[in-house]
C-alpha cells in the first residue's frame, strides 16, 4: 500500500534519496530537471510545501514541492519524481492532485504553473484545468528562473530571453480554468507539436542552432 500525503518533519531522512533521484532522472531524459539539493529539499519540507509518496513500511516512492513566486501571485509544482518500478500505477497523477490541492489552500488567489519536458506531466496537468502557454506567460521573479541553471538546456532559455526552451510552460488561472479533468482536444494537437519540437531541438547541441529553430516553430506555439 502506498500512501500520499503532505511531507513533515519526520521526512526530512529522505532529501539527499530525493535529490539523487531528481538528478538520475535528469540524466535520464537528457532534458530540464534542476538538481535540487538536500538543503533545498529539506526547506520545502519543514515549510510543508512539499508532498510525499510511501509505502507502509516507509520506502520513499515518490515526491514532489510547491513554491510561490513574484509576491505569491505565481505557485509552481516542481520536482515530481515517481521511482521507476512503481510508474504507471497513477502515483503520480495522485502526487499532484494533492500538491494541487496543497497549492490552493496556502495560496488561493494565486495562478499555479509547471514548465516540463514529460508529455505525461502535460498530459496530468490539462486534464487538471492547466493550459499550455510560453514562458513568458509564467512568473517574471528571477529567483524562480535562477533555479533551471542547473539545467543542461539553461543556454536556450537565456538566448531567447525566457521565452522558449524545451521545456513547455502550463498555466492554471484559478479565474479561468474550469478545472474539467477531461483530455481535450488542444492537448492532443499540443502533444504532437512538442514531442516535434523536442526532437528538433535535441539534435542540436549548441545553443545558437537551437535558438534558431526555436524562432522558426515558435508561430506554432500557444
Amino acid at each position: 500500500m502506498v500512501t500520499i500525503d503532505n511531507a513533515s518533519e519526520k521526512d526530512v531522512k529522505y532529501t539527499t534519496e530525493i535529490s539523487e533521484l531528481i538528478e538520475s532522472a535528469a540524466k535520464k531524459r537528457g532534458t530540464g530537471i534542476a538538481k535540487r539539493s538536500p538543503s533545498y529539499l529539506e526547506e520545502k519540507i519543514l515549510t510543508g510545501k512539499s508532498v510525499i509518496a510511501k509505502t507502509e513500511s516507509g520506502k520513499l516512492i515518490g515526491f514532489c514541492y510547491i513554491e510561490s513566486w513574484g509576491h505569491q501571485d505565481f505557485v509552481a509544482t516542481s520536482g515530481l519524481i515517481v521511482k521507476d518500478d512503481y510508474r504507471g500505477l497513477g502515483i503520480s497523477k495522485k502526487i499532484k492532485e494533492k500538491a494541487f490541492e496543497l497549492s490552493r489552500k496556502k495560496f488561493p488567489q494565486a495562478k499555479l504553473f509547471s514548465i516540463t519536458t514529460s508529455i505525461a506531466v502535460m498530459k496530468l496537468n490539462m486534464r487538471m484545468g492547466y493550459e499550455a502557454v510560453t514562458l513568458e506567460n509564467l512568473t517574471d521573479d528571477d529567483q524562480f528562473w535562477k533555479g533551471c541553471q542547473g539545467c543542461v538546456n539553461y543556454p536556450i532559455l537565456q538566448q531567447t530571453e525566457r521565452k522558449h526552451c524545451l521545456c513547455t510552460g502550463l498555466l492554471y488561472d484559478p479565474e479561468k480554468s474550469d478545472h474539467n479533468n477531461k483530455e481535450t482536444k488542444a492537448f492532443k494537437i499540443y502533444s504532437r507539436w512538442f514531442k516535434y519540437k523536442l526532437q528538433v531541438l535535441s539534435k542540436y547541441a549548441k545553443p545558437k542552432k537551437a535558438l534558431k529553430k526555436v524562432k522558426e516553430l515558435s508561430f506554432l506555439s500557444f
